[in-house]
């Protein structure tokens, strides 16, 4: 096995094991509601402690990657998201799996640390392949989640869901302590502990109404009063990372257009890719009696959406070759356009099961080669000591998406719902999935906002020469 392979191998799987615990509890929260006896909202919180643990985490452990290196800190995020999985499989109680679904997310700066081993390590023309690899891990995991979810749920018991993340992770940490070299690259400077507190402030004050807005009431109090929180604690933060000496965000570089393009289609593809993980389950269990559905189990419904992660394993690959020949901003639009074309034509076309699985593998074709793009944009753009906290930055544009996509199409579908009907009507799940065909347009129509691969060098390079002399 080659030494790239031997590398690539244990941050794949590092990245899988991640991935695979964003959405393998999604279908088991109508079994935890009824064993625990809880209600809606209290289950969800499965989700959103999640959300927040990991948004929060993500920059941090990423920053302090670049300054004390990259695999040691890979080892804390997987041993902290050990935890958190054991944690969550020995639970008796609610409270007690929230707790551990804390503590994994925690544990979220698996993905941007292993995308800066791979810079710091590979040669320049493996990289983007690499990247593309790894990158397409967050999308493969993400539709195996669900799949292995309703095995899990319809033919064994959901303490498995948990079990299982902590094997995949101590098998990822032991191939990572025994393969993986300690990246060279480091940064001379001192943590943002107050950054890193404000910066964790801004992102509770905003996910966490738009992950309970639902629940809570868009024009409520509560949710209306975070949103102002987060707004005035982003300009503190802003103000902070301006002045101090070692910001834990370099705001001066974030504004620039290679970087901050690509973090807007990052928002725009993780609108649309989450809102899938909600919608084609939720439409494909609904029983045909409704006018619509086809009446699939849990373990069904997940099985609509394995074309999409079995085509992401090739996708994300492909993304990075193409990249290195062409620039990643081809295979970021040509993914955008083929995740607008699958909800385009789920809008359309969702009588039959083949349209669903046509759909899926649009999908997978679209998401696998758009995150692996986004993932390289961003290592291109930015100098190598601060990879991991750049790549963390992205990744939260992309969970930030996600939530408010998953939760913008959570209403629209429970909206369409009449009174008394025990379904939603069909117009809702059509009027989700144009939502994410046009959230899929936008992030195309940023990759003519993105500079090319040869403006980004030669910024790059009148950069050094300015910094040299």
């Amino acid at each position: 096995m080659k030494p790239t392979t031997r590398t690539l191998v244990p941050l794949a799987g590092a990245a899988l094991a991640y991935s695979l615990a964003q959405t393998m509890v999604i279908p088991a929260l109508p079994e935890l509601q009824a064993e625990f006896h809880a209600d809606a909202a209290d289950a969800t919180w499965l989700l959103t402690a999640f959300l927040l643990t990991s948004s929060v985490a993500t920059p941090l452990l990423g920053r302090l990657g670049d300054m004390h290196g990259k695999e040691r800190w890979l080892l804390i995020s997987l041993a902290i998201f050990g935890v958190g999985s054991l944690i969550a499989a020995l639970g008796g109680s609610l409270a007690v799996l929230i707790t551990g679904r804390a503590v994994q997310g925690a544990g979220g700066a698996i993905f941007p640390l292993a995308i800066g081993i791979i810079r710091d390590e590979f040669p320049r023309e493996r990289v983007a392949p690499a990247i593309g690899t790894v990158s397409a891990m967050f999308g493969i995991g993400g539709g195996a989640g669900l799949v292995l979810a309703g095995l899990f749920v319809d033919h064994g018991s959901i303490s498995w869901i948990f079990w299982l993340s902590v094997v995949t992770t101590a098998l990822a940490a032991l191939a990572t302590w025994l393969w993986v070299p300690e990246s060279p690259v480091r940064v001379r400077a001192r943590i943002d502990w107050v950054g890193g507190v404000l910066l964790s402030l801004v992102l509770i004050a905003l996910l966490l109404p738009i992950s309970e807005g639902n629940a809570w009431g868009w024009t409520s109090g509560r949710v209306l009063g975070l949103f102002a929180a987060a707004a005035v604690l982003a300009v503190v933060w802003a103000r902070w990372e301006l002045h101090v000496d070692d910001p834990l965000v370099n705001l001066a570089l974030m504004r620039q257009r290679p970087v901050w393009t690509t973090n807007v289609a990052g928002f725009a593809i993780g609108f649309a890719m989450f809102g899938s993980f909600v919608l084609i389950p939720q439409f494909v269990q609904t029983p045909s009696s409704a006018g619509y559905g086809f009446g699939a189990s849990v373990t069904e419904s997940g099985l609509f959406l394995l074309p999409s992660a079995l085509l992401m394993l090739f996708a994300g690959p492909f993304s990075g070759r193409l990249g290195a020949r062409y620039g990643s901003r081809v295979p970021l639009a040509i993914g955008a356009l083929s995740s607008g074309l699958s909800y385009a034509w789920l809008a359309a076309f969702h009588g039959a099961r083949i349209d669903i699985y046509f759909a899926s593998v649009l999908l997978g074709l679209g998401v696998g080669m758009a995150l692996a793009a986004m993932a390289n944009l961003v290592v291109e753009a930015v100098p190598p000591d601060v990879t991991g906290v750049a790549s963390a930055i992205n990744a939260i544009m992309r969970t930030i998406g996600g939530a408010v996509g998953a939760q913008v199409a959570a209403a629209i579908v429970s909206g369409s719902l009449a009174e008394g009907a025990r379904f939603p009507a069909e117009s809702g799940f059509t009027g989700a999935f144009t939502m994410s065909a046009v959230a899929s347009l936008v992030a195309l129509l940023v990759c003519f906002a993105i500079p090319s691969r040869a403006a980004v060098r030669a910024r790059t390079r009148v950069t050094e020469a300015t910094e040299v002399a």
